[in-house]
């Protein structure tokens, strides 16, 4: 089990209605299983459009579950943006 920050942005940081929190997991779909916990309802429907990186690399298409996270990380949660 690891622990390290999550941070929010955009939509998703008005949904969390907090910019960062602490995550406790093994994987992306771990800490990503607890938000939805703490957070239900609007939260969890942006996560669906949401895009991730992981210590600063992108996720991107792999599976969550096979996302490792490291201890003292960080999760990056990012929802479309418009513009550029």
């Amino acid at each position: 089990m690891a622990t390290g920050t999550i941070r929010y942005w955009a939509a998703a940081k008005a949904a969390a209605k907090t910019a960062e929190e602490p995550y406790s997991a093994r994987t992306l779909a771990e800490a990503l299983d607890a938000v939805r916990e703490r957070h239900p309802g609007e939260l969890t429907r942006v996560l669906q459009r949401c895009s991730f990186l992981v210590n600063d690399e992108p996720v991107g298409k792999r599976p969550h579950d096979a996302v490792l996270l490291t201890e003292g990380g960080t999760v990056e949660v990012l929802p479309p943006f418009a513009g550029g």
